[in-house]
């Protein structure tokens, strides 16, 4: 099943489109070192495997080394007029095919003439074997029994009284071997039908079988995900204890080692959730098979391993590895990965010509293993590529969702299309030229065409493909500018050869868009921003404002700055602007700095220019006390004479530049208590303390209880005389000053 698709009826090959939604941005390459700008010319670069498999394949391959080329001719020898196809077996007149909602048991002949051999009271036949003599075996699930059907008859054979039937096969002693769940049990089925347990997992499901030329034989579980290897005796050993809890696959290689699929999926078979009963709220669902999953005819299980039953398939809630993993276990027992697969689920195995090929869904794909890399053989139209059966030249196999069954020629296919993924240039761009490398045999043909849009889906507002332009430079000044890019690769065989590609590059340049500045805001009096590697040497400055727990200042703890470049320190005098800019073309930007007076008519005067941070920190001193606007130009070229140049701008908010600190009115004493006026021009007064022959500073207390006018009564109580009374007073703009108010106390 279709990792992400509903189990729907076959599609029609004549609606075959790119199957992947949206746009993926391939490597972006720029042209010219140092920062980007739009006046640069940009690259798409495609030329790895998993940046080619992203685009749709008909007839082509990708090589273990990542090279497009035409595919091996696939030969599609019979649609499968059922909802899905979950077992095949190879037959001396063709193939015995297990299907699914109706419970039949198909015989495919070599000329593609379908025959039914028997239809069962069960949905579903997830497991087939038919002897040397055509005499053939089904299981049937749920409400698992085993039929022997010979001679145009049917029977039920064995009964192990188990809800499914996983796997078939004949043991070297001669007896039917039937793996089960889920009560997870491997039976030995003499030919009178009388079964005895062979093995009794303590998994739930035994998920695969197989035996080996050696007589052995390898079961793989579902639930725990363990591989097991029987030996002639019904002795069982662990093998493996994979992360994944499906076993699902077996195929035996040379010299006695053997290669099993490993899965976490959505899309499998077998649904854990079901027995686990995990609920968690999900993703939309699909219908599986009759009896999938669980004991019901029908069960209904979601998507992406969060549902209505919590994990579904056989991908457990939270597990974040790959859905399916191959592996080769060498006949000393040790247990390698060879491949991996992210977003594929992998359903079937073989080991045929001398190397291993393996089926796999989300979307059809057969691939070989050559040199432990892996080759991109075909790419179908149906979902799931289900089962691998032996076959000359090359292997046959079966799929469902829909069912067909194909059978590969050991000739090349004569022409194919391969169609790349939408290609996001980020903003509307203009497009350039095609260049590729690779070979083109004499004879063979190669042709590139394009198309353009603005949504990042291929849609009808999308202008039509461009002709077909051959050549190793290919031009696109035909196609109209557009944000998304898709290309086309038509390829042509000629004598068996056919032309291989390794290498796309497109360039393209963007429209120009102007920078925006989102934000200019003016930071505290004194609070400067620097590099976090920033090392004052000579200059003084403070980690803060300055701390006032005791008569001399000290250094404090800077507060934690959200970005680790930066960090802020305290100098006075000091003022800080602070910007947030952004470029939708990705240009670096140059910025400059102006003011004015506010309520000024007049030109707006330099501060800097050609300023490449967002900050800037200035001493403020040089200008006298009064309001000031602080405007910021940005520009997205460095040079701002350039005919492409384009700028926003922002003024702040009116900033007020105080140096003057607050002033003493007044003195009065009255017994134990005194009260000093204190008066500030541009600022009211944020902190006032006291200190008595130079001990400890000491809140002041407002007359009106709170501390937050330009002019201010405050009341003090020293503890004791002294003589020496120490009024230290802080405005707005943290202009301090101290004063002696012990001597104009009356």
């Amino acid at each position: 099943m279709k990792e992400g698709q509903r189990l729907s009826k076959p599609r029609s090959r004549s609606l075959r489109s790119p199957r992947r939604s949206g746009s993926i941005l391939v490597a972006v390459v720029l042209a010219a070192l140092g920062p980007a700008r739009a006046s640069e010319v940009r690259s798409f670069r495609m030329n790895s495997r998993t940046a080619f498999l992203e685009g749709t394949l008909d007839g082509i391959g990708v090589d273990a080394l990542g090279t497009l080329q035409l595919a091996n001719q696939v030969e599609r020898l019979s649609e499968v007029g059922e909802p899905f196809l979950f077992a095949a077996s190879p037959h001396p007149d063709g193939w015995v095919l297990g299907t699914g909602n109706s419970g039949k048991v198909i015989l495919l002949d070599r000329r593609g003439e379908l025959a039914t051999l028997y239809s069962a009271a069960e949905p579903e036949i997830f497991a087939v074997w038919t002897e040397a003599s055509g005499e053939v075996f089904a299981g049937s699930s749920p409400d698992g029994k085993v039929y022997r059907i010979v001679d145009g008859g049917a029977s039920v054979f064995f009964d192990p009284e188990e809800t499914y039937i996983w796997g078939l096969a004949r043991a070297a002693d001669g007896r039917l071997l039937v793996a089960t769940g889920t009560e997870g049990r491997l039976y030995a089925v003499d030919g009178e039908g009388r079964g005895e347990v062979l093995y009794d997992s303590e998994d739930t499901h035994l998920r695969s079988l197989k035996v080996m030329t050696d007589g052995t034989i390898l079961l793989g579980t579902a639930g725990e995900g363990l591989i097991l290897r029987l030996d002639a005796r019904g002795v069982a050993r662990t093998l493996y204890d994979a992360a994944q809890p499906e076993v699902v696959a077996f195929a035996e290689g040379p010299d006695g080692e053997c290669y099993a699929a490993v899965l976490a999926s959505e899309a499998s078979l077998v649904d854990l959730a079901q027995a686990e009963g995990r609920t968690e709220e999900g993703a939309p669902t699909e219908e599986k098979p009759s009896g999938a999953g669980g004991t019901s005819p029908q069960v209904s299980v979601s998507l992406h391993g969060i549902g209505p039953t919590g994990a579904v398939g056989s991908r457990p809630s939270g597990f974040k590895g790959p859905r399916a993993e191959v592996l080769r276990i060498s006949p000393a027992g040790l247990v390698e990965t060879v491949s991996a697969f992210d977003q594929e689920t992998v359903y079937s195995l073989i080991w045929h010509g001398n190397r291993l090929w393996v089926g796999t869904g989300l979307e059809g794909k057969l691939y070989s293993l050559r040199d432990r890399r892996l080759v991109l053989e075909k790419d179908v139209d149906e979902r799931q590529i289900i089962a691998l059966l032996a076959d000359s030249p090359g292997p046959a196999f079966a799929t469902t969702n829909a069912a067909a069954f194909y059978r590969l020629s050991g000739e090349r296919e004569r022409r194919g299309i391969y169609t790349s993924p939408a290609l996001d240039a980020g903003q509307v761009a203009h497009f350039g030229t095609l260049r590729w490398q690779g070979r083109q045999p004499s004879g063979t043909g190669l042709r590139f065409s394009f198309r353009s849009g603005v949504s990042s889906e291929p849609d009808r507002t999308w202008t039509a493909w461009s002709e077909p332009s051959e050549g190793s430079e290919v031009s696109l000044a035909g196609v109209a500018s557009g944000k998304y890019l898709q290309w086309r690769a038509e390829f042509g065989a000629a004598d068996g050869r056919s032309p291989r590609v390794s290498d796309v590059t497109i360039s393209y340049r963007q429209a120009n868009l102007p920078p925006r500045i989102k934000s200019l805001s003016v930071l505290d009096p004194g609070q400067i921003l620097v590099p976090a590697n920033f090392n004052p040497a000579n200059q003084v400055f403070e980690p803060a404002h300055p701390n006032r727990e005791g008569i001399f200042t000290t250094l404090a703890p800077s507060d934690k700055l959200d970005e680790r470049r930066l960090k802020p320190l305290w100098k006075k005098g000091y003022r800080t602007l602070r910007w947030e800019t952004e470029d939708p073309n990705g240009d670096s930007l140059l910025f400059a700095l102006t003011f004015r007076q506010e309520g000024s008519e007049g030109d707006w005067l330099p501060i800097t220019e050609d300023l490449k941070e967002d900050y800037y920190s200035f001493d403020a001193t040089v200008l006298p006390d009064g309001l000031y606007r602080f405007r910021l130009v940005a520009w997205d070229r460095e040079r701002r004479a350039d005919p492409e140049v384009l700028e926003d701008e922002e003024t702040s908010e009116p900033v007020l530049i105080d140096h003057t600190p607050p002033r003493l009115k007044e003195v009065k004493r009255s017994g134990q208590r005194w009260q000093i006026a204190i008066e500030d021009h541009q600022n009211p007064l944020r902190e006032a303390v006291f200190s008595v022959d130079a001990g400890e500073w000491l809140p002041a207390e407002a007359a009106d209880g709170l501390l937050d006018g330009q002019r201010e009564i405050l009341l003090i109580d020293p503890p004791e005389p002294g003589r020496l009374v120490l009024l230290r007073v802080t405005d707005a703009a943290f202009n301090l000053v101290t004063f002696d108010i012990s001597k104009g106390a009356r």
